[in-house]
């Protein structure tokens, strides 16, 4: 389950874990227009556990999904 909420400057989508236990804690992912930062809360260190990408690596990191093994350059 997910949901989708759009901010003054930012979309907020949160992912919810439903599936079979252990079940992780919710994910966070913010969307600005210079970063995207996914958060998500860590109950081990009782901190938020933060990654920050730039436009263009969130990109790769979606074409790398559905990529075979391998190095790849992205397109300019």
């Amino acid at each position: 389950m997910f949901t989708i909420e759009h901010e003054f400057d930012a979309t907020i989508i949160t992912l919810i874990d439903e599936g079979d236990a252990p079940q992780r804690e919710d994910v966070t992912v913010q969307a600005f227009e210079s970063e995207i930062t996914v958060e998500q809360w860590d109950p081990r260190t009782d901190k938020v556990n933060r990654i920050s990408f730039s436009p263009e690596q969130l990109r790769d990191l979606a074409a790398a999904l559905n990529l075979p093994e391998g190095t790849y350059r992205s397109a300019p």
